[in-house]
Protein backbone atom coordinates (compact mmCIF):
# COMPACT_ATOMS: atom_id res chain seq x y z
CA UNK A 1 0.00 0.00 0.00
CA UNK A 2 1.36 3.25 -1.01
CA UNK A 3 2.04 5.54 2.24
CA UNK A 4 0.47 8.69 2.78
CA UNK A 5 2.38 11.53 1.24
CA UNK A 6 4.45 14.13 2.83
CA UNK A 7 5.94 17.42 1.00
CA UNK A 8 3.77 15.98 -1.78
CA UNK A 9 6.44 13.26 -1.93
CA UNK A 10 6.15 9.56 -2.91
CA UNK A 11 7.07 5.69 -3.05
CA UNK A 12 6.46 4.90 -6.76
CA UNK A 13 7.49 0.93 -7.41
CA UNK A 14 9.56 0.73 -10.64
CA UNK A 15 9.97 -2.91 -10.37
CA UNK A 16 9.61 -5.78 -7.48
CA UNK A 17 11.37 -4.90 -4.38
CA UNK A 18 12.89 -1.75 -5.80
CA UNK A 19 10.90 1.55 -5.43
CA UNK A 20 11.87 5.67 -6.29
CA UNK A 21 11.19 7.88 -3.53
CA UNK A 22 10.24 11.37 -5.94
CA UNK A 23 10.51 14.97 -4.04
CA UNK A 24 8.19 17.57 -6.37
CA UNK A 25 9.02 19.22 -8.17
CA UNK A 26 13.01 18.32 -8.04
CA UNK A 27 14.30 22.13 -7.68
CA UNK A 28 17.12 23.06 -5.96
CA UNK A 29 17.29 20.33 -2.32
CA UNK A 30 14.19 18.47 -3.81
CA UNK A 31 16.37 15.13 -4.67
CA UNK A 32 15.22 11.63 -5.40
CA UNK A 33 15.90 8.48 -3.23
CA UNK A 34 15.86 4.94 -3.90
CA UNK A 35 14.84 1.81 -1.98
CA UNK A 36 15.30 -1.52 -2.54
CA UNK A 37 13.43 -4.23 0.27
CA UNK A 38 14.34 -7.76 -1.17
CA UNK A 39 16.85 -9.58 1.69
CA UNK A 40 16.99 -9.21 5.56
CA UNK A 41 19.12 -6.07 4.76
CA UNK A 42 17.52 -3.38 2.43
CA UNK A 43 18.99 -0.54 1.29
CA UNK A 44 18.66 2.94 0.73
CA UNK A 45 19.95 4.96 -1.85
CA UNK A 46 20.34 8.74 -1.20
CA UNK A 47 18.92 10.09 1.97
CA UNK A 48 17.07 14.53 1.91
CA UNK A 49 18.18 17.57 2.65
CA UNK A 50 16.41 18.54 5.96
CA UNK A 51 15.41 17.01 9.25
CA UNK A 52 11.99 16.47 8.51
CA UNK A 53 12.18 15.17 5.34
CA UNK A 54 14.11 12.63 5.84
CA UNK A 55 11.94 11.32 8.48
CA UNK A 56 9.35 11.44 5.86
CA UNK A 57 11.50 9.38 3.75
CA UNK A 58 11.77 6.83 6.99
CA UNK A 59 7.91 6.97 7.24
CA UNK A 60 7.84 6.03 3.54
CA UNK A 61 10.21 3.26 3.71
CA UNK A 62 8.49 1.79 7.09
CA UNK A 63 4.99 1.68 4.96
CA UNK A 64 7.06 -1.05 2.37
CA UNK A 65 9.61 -2.71 4.32
CA UNK A 66 9.24 -4.19 8.11
CA UNK A 67 12.88 -3.76 8.00
CA UNK A 68 15.25 -0.72 7.82
CA UNK A 69 17.55 0.14 5.89
CA UNK A 70 20.76 -1.87 6.66
CA UNK A 71 22.44 0.12 3.62
CA UNK A 72 22.31 3.68 3.12
CA UNK A 73 23.98 4.55 -0.51
CA UNK A 74 25.10 8.07 -1.24
CA UNK A 75 25.50 9.02 -5.05
CA UNK A 76 27.60 11.87 -4.26
CA UNK A 77 28.48 14.17 -1.26
CA UNK A 78 25.48 16.83 -1.72
CA UNK A 79 23.88 17.45 1.36
CA UNK A 80 20.24 17.02 0.02
CA UNK A 81 21.63 13.27 -1.00
CA UNK A 82 23.48 13.01 2.82
CA UNK A 83 22.48 15.21 5.28
CA UNK A 84 19.25 12.55 6.08
CA UNK A 85 21.88 9.85 6.86
CA UNK A 86 21.72 10.58 11.03
CA UNK A 87 17.81 9.78 10.62
CA UNK A 88 19.09 5.88 9.42
CA UNK A 89 22.73 5.83 10.50
CA UNK A 90 22.01 3.96 13.82
CA UNK A 91 20.60 0.61 12.16
CA UNK A 92 22.41 1.41 8.40
CA UNK A 93 25.91 1.19 7.03
CA UNK A 94 26.55 4.21 4.83
CA UNK A 95 28.54 3.34 1.11
CA UNK A 96 29.98 5.85 -1.11
CA UNK A 97 32.48 5.96 -3.31
CA UNK A 98 35.79 7.19 -1.15
CA UNK A 99 36.29 10.65 -2.23
CA UNK A 100 32.84 11.20 -1.26
CA UNK A 101 33.24 10.47 2.45
CA UNK A 102 36.23 12.91 2.34
CA UNK A 103 34.43 15.68 0.37
CA UNK A 104 31.31 14.86 2.73
CA UNK A 105 34.04 15.51 5.85
CA UNK A 106 35.27 18.99 4.10
CA UNK A 107 32.28 20.38 3.02
CA UNK A 108 30.82 19.42 6.76
CA UNK A 109 27.08 21.59 6.43
CA UNK A 110 28.02 24.77 4.49
CA UNK A 111 24.95 23.96 2.38
CA UNK A 112 22.69 25.25 4.71
CA UNK A 113 24.20 28.53 4.92
CA UNK A 114 24.01 29.00 1.27
CA UNK A 115 20.36 29.11 1.88
CA UNK A 116 19.38 30.06 5.82
CA UNK A 117 15.99 30.39 5.53
CA UNK A 118 15.02 26.71 4.82
CA UNK A 119 14.31 24.63 7.78
CA UNK A 120 16.99 22.17 8.08
CA UNK A 121 16.61 21.10 11.44
CA UNK A 122 18.88 19.31 13.74
CA UNK A 123 21.01 17.62 10.78
CA UNK A 124 24.55 16.45 11.07
CA UNK A 125 26.73 15.01 9.01
CA UNK A 126 27.17 11.11 8.74
CA UNK A 127 30.15 9.90 7.58
CA UNK A 128 30.36 6.23 5.26
CA UNK A 129 32.15 3.96 6.88
CA UNK A 130 32.28 1.73 3.73
CA UNK A 131 33.73 2.94 0.59
CA UNK A 132 35.08 1.58 -3.01
CA UNK A 133 37.13 2.79 -5.44
CA UNK A 134 35.35 1.92 -8.63
CA UNK A 135 33.02 -0.72 -8.46
CA UNK A 136 31.08 -2.70 -5.58
CA UNK A 137 28.47 -4.96 -5.39
CA UNK A 138 25.52 -5.26 -2.70
CA UNK A 139 23.57 -8.80 -2.58
CA UNK A 140 20.19 -8.25 -0.97
CA UNK A 141 18.70 -12.20 -1.24
CA UNK A 142 18.15 -12.68 -5.07
CA UNK A 143 19.11 -8.67 -5.85
CA UNK A 144 22.30 -7.92 -7.01
CA UNK A 145 22.97 -4.43 -6.68
CA UNK A 146 25.94 -3.08 -8.64
CA UNK A 147 27.34 0.29 -7.21
CA UNK A 148 29.91 1.72 -9.75
CA UNK A 149 31.91 5.16 -10.15
CA UNK A 150 31.67 6.26 -13.76
CA UNK A 151 34.12 8.89 -13.50
CA UNK A 152 33.92 12.43 -13.15
CA UNK A 153 30.22 13.79 -13.77
CA UNK A 154 28.24 16.09 -11.40
CA UNK A 155 30.74 15.59 -9.15
CA UNK A 156 34.52 14.12 -9.45
CA UNK A 157 33.53 11.30 -7.24
CA UNK A 158 29.62 9.98 -8.55
CA UNK A 159 27.95 6.70 -7.59
CA UNK A 160 25.01 5.11 -9.94
CA UNK A 161 23.81 2.02 -8.66
CA UNK A 162 22.54 -0.46 -11.17
CA UNK A 163 20.22 -3.28 -10.71
CA UNK A 164 21.15 -5.82 -13.50
CA UNK A 165 18.14 -8.09 -13.71
CA UNK A 166 15.50 -5.39 -13.24
CA UNK A 167 17.09 -3.00 -15.67
CA UNK A 168 16.69 -0.06 -13.20
CA UNK A 169 19.36 2.50 -12.87
CA UNK A 170 19.57 5.29 -10.10
CA UNK A 171 21.98 7.79 -11.59
CA UNK A 172 22.63 10.48 -8.89
CA UNK A 173 22.68 13.73 -10.46
CA UNK A 174 24.66 12.60 -13.24
CA UNK A 175 21.05 12.54 -15.01
CA UNK A 176 18.05 14.73 -14.34
CA UNK A 177 14.55 14.24 -15.31
CA UNK A 178 13.05 18.07 -15.97
CA UNK A 179 15.53 19.68 -14.60
CA UNK A 180 19.15 21.29 -15.85
CA UNK A 181 21.88 19.33 -15.18
CA UNK A 182 24.50 20.69 -12.72
CA UNK A 183 28.53 20.72 -13.37
CA UNK A 184 29.73 22.95 -10.82
CA UNK A 185 31.83 20.49 -9.63
CA UNK A 186 32.25 17.93 -12.59
CA UNK A 187 32.57 18.26 -16.03
CA UNK A 188 30.54 18.71 -18.89
CA UNK A 189 32.84 16.13 -21.20
CA UNK A 190 33.16 13.83 -18.00
CA UNK A 191 29.08 13.98 -17.53
CA UNK A 192 28.85 13.27 -21.67
CA UNK A 193 31.37 9.85 -20.89
CA UNK A 194 29.92 8.60 -17.99
CA UNK A 195 25.94 8.88 -19.73
CA UNK A 196 27.36 6.58 -22.90
CA UNK A 197 28.64 4.50 -20.04
CA UNK A 198 25.13 4.40 -18.27
CA UNK A 199 23.26 3.64 -22.26
CA UNK A 200 25.50 0.96 -22.64
CA UNK A 201 23.78 -0.87 -19.31
CA UNK A 202 20.41 -0.58 -21.16
CA UNK A 203 18.01 0.38 -18.57
CA UNK A 204 14.38 0.05 -18.73
CA UNK A 205 13.79 2.43 -16.06
CA UNK A 206 15.92 5.29 -14.80
CA UNK A 207 15.69 7.16 -11.30
CA UNK A 208 17.35 10.25 -11.76
CA UNK A 209 18.63 12.68 -8.86
CA UNK A 210 15.53 14.74 -9.67
CA UNK A 211 12.19 15.21 -11.06
CA UNK A 212 9.94 12.29 -12.04
CA UNK A 213 10.85 8.48 -13.41
CA UNK A 214 11.37 7.45 -17.16
CA UNK A 215 13.55 6.04 -19.36
CA UNK A 216 16.80 5.84 -21.29
CA UNK A 217 14.75 8.82 -23.04
CA UNK A 218 16.64 10.56 -19.73
CA UNK A 219 20.09 9.95 -20.42
CA UNK A 220 19.00 11.29 -23.98
CA UNK A 221 17.69 14.46 -22.93
CA UNK A 222 20.81 15.31 -20.42
CA UNK A 223 22.84 14.57 -22.97
CA UNK A 224 21.73 16.79 -25.63
CA UNK A 225 21.89 19.56 -22.98
CA UNK A 226 24.88 19.34 -22.61
CA UNK A 227 26.00 19.45 -26.27
CA UNK A 228 24.13 22.31 -26.07
CA UNK A 229 26.35 23.67 -23.90
CA UNK A 230 29.46 22.52 -25.35
CA UNK A 231 28.12 24.22 -28.41
CA UNK A 232 27.34 27.68 -26.58
CA UNK A 233 31.09 27.68 -24.86
CA UNK A 234 32.16 27.32 -28.78
CA UNK A 235 30.32 30.36 -29.70
CA UNK A 236 31.19 32.12 -26.76
CA UNK A 237 34.69 31.72 -26.85
CA UNK A 238 34.90 32.13 -30.85
CA UNK A 239 32.97 35.75 -29.75
CA UNK A 240 34.76 37.20 -26.68
CA UNK A 241 32.33 36.36 -24.38
CA UNK A 242 32.46 35.57 -20.76
CA UNK A 243 30.76 32.58 -19.20
CA UNK A 244 28.13 34.97 -17.75
CA UNK A 245 27.72 37.11 -21.08
CA UNK A 246 27.27 33.82 -23.20
CA UNK A 247 24.40 32.60 -20.69
CA UNK A 248 22.77 36.65 -21.00
CA UNK A 249 22.80 36.08 -24.66
CA UNK A 250 21.87 32.09 -25.06
CA UNK A 251 19.14 30.66 -27.04
CA UNK A 252 18.23 27.37 -24.53
CA UNK A 253 15.90 26.18 -27.41
CA UNK A 254 14.50 22.66 -26.35
CA UNK A 255 15.88 23.35 -22.81
CA UNK A 256 14.00 26.85 -22.02
CA UNK A 257 11.72 24.84 -19.89
CA UNK A 258 14.09 22.86 -17.83
CA UNK A 259 14.31 24.00 -13.54
CA UNK A 260 16.73 25.86 -12.56
CA UNK A 261 17.72 27.61 -16.01
CA UNK A 262 20.62 28.97 -14.10
CA UNK A 263 22.93 26.41 -13.66
CA UNK A 264 23.49 27.31 -17.38
CA UNK A 265 26.25 29.49 -15.93
CA UNK A 266 28.69 27.35 -13.66
CA UNK A 267 28.18 24.63 -16.74
CA UNK A 268 29.49 26.91 -19.35
CA UNK A 269 32.62 27.94 -16.99
CA UNK A 270 33.18 24.23 -17.26
CA UNK A 271 32.87 23.99 -20.49
CA UNK A 272 35.01 27.14 -21.36
CA UNK A 273 37.89 25.47 -18.91
CA UNK A 274 37.31 22.03 -21.12
CA UNK A 275 37.62 23.84 -24.18
CA UNK A 276 40.78 25.32 -23.20
CA UNK A 277 41.97 21.86 -22.38
CA UNK A 278 41.10 22.08 -18.52
CA UNK A 279 40.72 18.44 -17.71
CA UNK A 280 37.55 17.14 -15.98
CA UNK A 281 37.03 18.22 -12.81
CA UNK A 282 39.72 21.08 -12.54
CA UNK A 283 39.46 23.27 -9.63
CA UNK A 284 37.74 25.94 -10.55
CA UNK A 285 36.65 28.85 -7.52
CA UNK A 286 33.07 27.31 -7.02
CA UNK A 287 32.41 30.59 -4.84
CA UNK A 288 32.67 32.81 -8.17
CA UNK A 289 30.96 30.28 -9.78
CA UNK A 290 27.59 30.03 -7.66
CA UNK A 291 28.32 34.07 -7.37
CA UNK A 292 27.88 34.88 -11.06
CA UNK A 293 24.79 31.92 -11.35
CA UNK A 294 22.96 34.08 -8.44
CA UNK A 295 23.90 37.62 -10.56
CA UNK A 296 22.38 35.82 -13.83
CA UNK A 297 19.22 34.58 -11.63
CA UNK A 298 18.58 38.12 -9.91
CA UNK A 299 19.29 36.84 -6.63
CA UNK A 300 19.61 33.11 -5.07
CA UNK A 301 17.17 30.41 -6.64
CA UNK A 302 14.51 29.65 -4.85
CA UNK A 303 15.43 26.19 -2.30
CA UNK A 304 11.83 25.12 -1.39
CA UNK A 305 13.27 22.05 1.03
Amino acid sequence: MTPKPRFGAYLQQVAEHVYAYVQPDGGWCLNNAGLITAGARPALIDTAATRDRALALKDAVAAVSPRAPGYVVNTHPHGDHTFGNSVFADEAVIVAQEATRAEMDLAGLHLTGLWPDVQWGDVTVRLPSLTFRKTLTLHLGETRVELLHPGIAHTTNDTVAWLPAERVLFTGDIVMSGATPFCLTGSVAGSLTAIAELRALAPRTVVAGHGPVGGPELLDATERYLRHVQHLATEGIAAGLTPLQAAREADLGEFAGLLDSERLVPNLHRAYAEASGAPPGHPLDIGELFSEMVTFNGGLPVCCA
